[in-house]
């Protein structure tokens, strides 16, 4: 199946992690002097996955969380958000979910992230094997699923059987280093990844660490193109995103805004420019759209809360001017 038309399906299956996120209040707040701490669904997966459900698309999410109350509220995150989890597994024993402290800031930002035996990372062959792929129009994942086994061997098999059901793969690179054994096996592993896929987000510092030099990050991002029918986007931060696509390159620009943190902006990115393509948008235009939802997301505490509904990206648009910086070549 071609990728836009599957995307089009707007029913998405979602690899990878769903967790808890604790956020210092009041905003500006330094964890250590918080008042109090807000609750909320986190994990790349998961965001992105309550993205797309907040513009009216489905996604299903493959994962395991810990059979406990922090796993729990994961579980009934997911289902206030609309997120399928039938093939959201509990796992017991000493694995913990994710968990993520974090600050709605921007000087001085901590996050502290707990990810030692992580419950997401049991998920394994079987768990995707129960998929019925064909029945989604794509898949999504994030690096972080390959960072340890039998997640990494899991979500490799889930590409397969994927592949075989005709159903493209759209992956985030999302390197986190303090996820890896070792820089070199992520450097191997998430370019194999990235071979196997046929939409490939990714910053400037994540290519050139596929690459083995940032400065080459973007030849790296050149040459994933060229398989035909493939999308690779290069993302720049403030510079914006080069995004190569049926032979050609499109240069976007980003919104300016007044940033209350810098989490949470490429899941938002994500789900916006997928919901966008889904609609039926152009993919400048989707582009556009989607670095919009991440230029909201960033004004607000949170993640998944923090991601706007369709009237608020509208109203956004309405009356922010779009990027100065746009051409093609």
């Amino acid at each position: 199946m071609k990728l836009l038309d599957a995307i089009a399906k707007n029913n998405f299956v979602v690899i990878g992690r769903a967790g808890m996120d604790m956020v210092a209040h009041p905003p500006g707040t330094r964890s250590e002097d918080a008042l109090s701490f807000t609750a909320s669904l986190g994990g790349s997966a998961a965001n992105t996955a309550a993205g797309i459900c907040k513009f009216g698309g489905k996604a299903s999410l493959v994962t395991c969380v810990s059979d406990d109350s922090v796993g729990r509220f994961c579980l009934n995150q997911l289902d206030a958000y609309g997120i399928g989890r039938k093939h959201v597994r509990n796992v017991g024993g000493e694995f913990r979910n994710s968990l993520a402290v974090y600050e709605s800031r921007v000087t001085d930002h901590q996050s502290v992230i707990y990810r030692n035996g992580a419950a997401d990372f049991q998920m394994n062959n079987s768990d995707v094997e129960a998929v019925d792929f064909a029945s989604f129009g794509a898949v999504i994942t994030a690096g972080t699923v390959f960072a340890a086994e039998p997640s990494r061997s899991a979500t490799f098999r889930a590409f397969e059987l994927a592949s075989r059901a005709g159903v493209p793969i759209i992956f985030d690179v999302d390197y986190r280093p303090y996820s890896w054994p070792s820089a070199e096996i992520a450097s191997q592993v998430l370019s194999r990844a990235a071979g196997d896929c046929d939409m490939i987000v990714g910053n400037d510092e994540e290519f050139g660490f596929m690459a083995g030099s940032i400065d080459k990050g973007l030849d790296k991002a050149r040459a994933l193109a060229e398989s035909a029918g493939r999308i690779v986007i290069y993302k720049m931060g403030p510079k914006g995103a080069i995004t190569f696509a049926n032979g050609r390159e499109i240069h976007t620009g980003i919104y300016e805004v007044d940033a209350l943190k810098p989490t949470g902006a490429g899941d938002s990115f994500m789900a916006g420019l997928l919901a966008s393509l889904a609609a039926g948008h152009d993919i400048e235009t989707a582009l556009l759209r989607g670095s919009a939802c991440a230029a909201i997301t960033v004004t607000r505490p949170g993640c998944a809360p923090a991601m706007p509904m369709p009237d608020e990206l509208e109203a956004f648009l309405a009356s922010h001017p779009g990027p100065a910086r746009r051409k093609e070549a």
